[in-house]
């Protein structure tokens, strides 16, 4: 398929375009070096070779070629249909790799694709075939690939990890990093650091024991292996029940692809709730590493330190967010940061050697149900939330929507429940999820895409045994989706107060950049991506694509021009359209918005 056609074909919104996947041609794709710490670490500008831009997940650009000046001019240059990945059970929400002149992409059904910048063919293509039986029930999803020494790592629903040669996209080796049948998944993109591929396992809600693992880039040997929940004689097998097998489907999934500091050689992630997650009966103790910011030695993989952000964790409060490194200056002394924020709407600020708050987060009392061995305080991070954290109507005690539960405690976060429905907010959608957030190195602004939503949770007195691979959740949750609100905010990392935040009318489920050209690129679930004003977001630009933009955009320079590249494939839980398209967008660019479709 040629790029003219490409280009073309992206012009008519009724017509969807595929191009045909095309025979290895090494000649077109040049390789990648074993990237060193400086290259890892650096701000990208002619190529994005990292998940998160560089190994800090900052997602900052110091291009400002396209800026709050000339963004309004900004077109799409061509949009290439990757054939695949666009069925209902399918989420796009890889964040694409560039590496001088050529994209690399994996979509929800885990096809892999390299894609000419200049004009969208497809160079080579390798099918991941996941088994179908894998990832249930939470969708099909990839959110990307790692990229180095002339490879691309790909991490697979059923939790297999290949090596592809960058120039022909054949396998150059392809493990099981755990079996799919005990519940494990990969949807994070995996991350190449020091010869190293590392990557965490989803599948909290399936009756598994989370690890992060790390293997020999060369030959996919393993390397070491981190256990997100405790073994007996392992620290913090104390926090789970002596007389039980809890520990052993204790949760504690990794969603997103971790954060590296080279010089402290340790690798940081955070972690997803404890199993089964509605019900802390069974359960009783901390439950760590569950809800957790954890830190590790790079090369082997041994614990230095943790924090917990939620204690017993009922109310699915996991932490998807991937975590951001920063340095700034903070009461008067520069420190070396880390930033997380979780689904329960705050930002938590740990000094990156010590796991020590840098902003202070003390322990509160929480209100207590004995049924569900609540722990007796919680950390609440002094500052601003970014999502409310209570319900403000209707009166206490009335139902919030017919046979969807009462509000007792004004419904604030960390109110316990039992077997009546019981309304707490944020839900189990609220807060930040899995899209990424960025960082602003010149104005110390974490920028964050999170959902205000409420939820109504029971558990579920009688609970059956866990069975590996079958979904272990020990209750049910209602989302009142018709109070949804998206919520887009700034926080300044050295005070945790809010600098701007805005209201969407629908969620907010797309991950972003922020460039020093001024602006914030953001998806939206209506098909649109947007540029905002990053000093205030106010929104400056936007194009409709052909589906949802629930991923993060890419953004590059190539022949002396800034490129911006998104994947608009929709998803699941956003509610969006599905779509298989790659579009590229310059200031050279020619093609306008798709027209708007239907509301979904």
């Amino acid at each position: 398929m040629s790029g003219s056609f490409v280009r073309n074909c992206a012009c008519a919104a009724s017509l969807i375009c595929t191009a045909a996947a095309q025979l290895p041609a090494a000649a077109d794709v040049t390789a990648s070096p074993a990237f060193d710490a400086a290259e890892l670490t650096a701000h990208p500008t002619s190529n994005w070779i990292t998940n998160g831009g560089n190994v800090f997940n900052q997602r900052y650009s110091p291009l400002d070629l396209i800026n709050r000046d000339n963004v309004a001019d900004l077109k799409a240059l061509w949009r290439t249909g990757m054939g695949s990945g666009a069925t209902q059970s399918n989420s796009g929400q890889a964040q694409i790799l560039a590496y001088e002149g050529t994209l690399f992409v994996i979509n929800g059904a885990n096809d892999v694709f390299a894609m000419d910048v200049d004009t969208g063919d497809i160079l080579w293509t390798w099918h991941g075939n996941p088994d179908p039986a894998a990832g249930v029930p939470f969708g099909k999803s990839s959110r990307g690939v790692a990229m180095g020494d002339g490879r691309i790592y790909v991490a697979l629903l059923d939790a297999r990890l290949a090596a592809l040669d960058q120039r022909t996209g054949e396998v150059v080796w392809s493990i099981e990093a755990e079996r799919w049948r005990d519940g494990f998944s990969i949807t994070s993109a995996p991350l190449y650091y020091d010869g190293l591929v590392i990557t965490g396992f989803s599948g909290g809600e399936m009756a598994s024991r989370g690890k992060v693992k790390a293997f020999d880039a060369r030959d996919g040997s393993l390397r070491w292996t981190f256990n997100t929940i405790p073994g007996p004689g392992e620290y913090g097998h104390d926090t789970w029940p002596a007389d039980s097998d809890a520990w052993q489907y204790g949760g504690a999934p990794v969603w997103q692809t971790p954060a590296v500091d080279p010089e402290l050689d340790l690798v940081y992630f955070s972690t997803g709730n404890p199993g089964p997650d509605l019900h802390g009966g069974v359960r009783p103790g901390d439950n760590l590493f569950s809800v957790s910011i954890v830190a590790v030695d790079a090369q082997t993989g041994e614990y230095r330190w943790h924090f917990q952000q939620v204690h017993h964790d009922l109310w699915d409060y996991d932490s998807p967010n991937p975590a951001v490194l920063f340095d700034a200056e903070i009461d008067g002394e520069l420190r070396r940061g880390l930033v997380q924020v979780s689904k329960t709407g705050w930002a938590y600020i740990l000094d990156r050697e010590t796991g020590e708050p840098l902003i202070g987060i003390e322990e509160r009392p929480v209100p207590q149900e004995p049924r569900q061995a609540t722990s007796a305080t919680q950390p609440f991070p002094i500052g601003d939330a970014i999502v409310p954290q209570s319900i403000d109507i209707p009166p206490e005690g009335t139902p919030l929507i017919e046979g969807q539960g009462r509000i007792v405690n004004d419904g604030r976060i960390f109110t316990p429940f039992w077997t009546d429905p019981i309304a707490v907010k944020p839900g189990t959608m609220g807060g930040a999820n899995w899209p990424p957030s960025s960082y602003d190195p010149e104005t110390n602004l974490l920028y964050v895409c999170a959902t205000d939503r409420i939820s109504a949770f029971t558990v579920d007195e009688d609970l059956p045994p866990p069975v590996a691979n079958q979904v272990y959740m020990g209750g049910r949750f209602t989302q009142t989706n018709a109070d949804d609100r998206g919520i887009f905010a700034a926080l300044d990392v050295t005070t945790n107060r809010l600098a701007w935040r805005q209201q969407w009318r629908e969620i907010c489920y797309s991950g972003s950049i922020v460039t020093a050209g001024g602006l914030l690129f953001v998806g939206r679930n209506d098909g649109r991506l947007t540029a905002l004003d990053k000093r205030n977001g106010a929104l400056l630009w936007e194009f409709m694509t052909d589906a949802g933009v629930n991923t993060t955009v890419t953004t590059f320079e190539h022949a002396g021009e800034q490129y911006v590249v998104v994947h608009a494939g929709g998803g699941v839980f956003a509610g969006a359209a599905r779509g298989d398209g790659i579009w590229m967008f310059s200031l050279s660019g020619t093609i306008s918005s798709v027209a708007p479709g239907p509301v979904r």
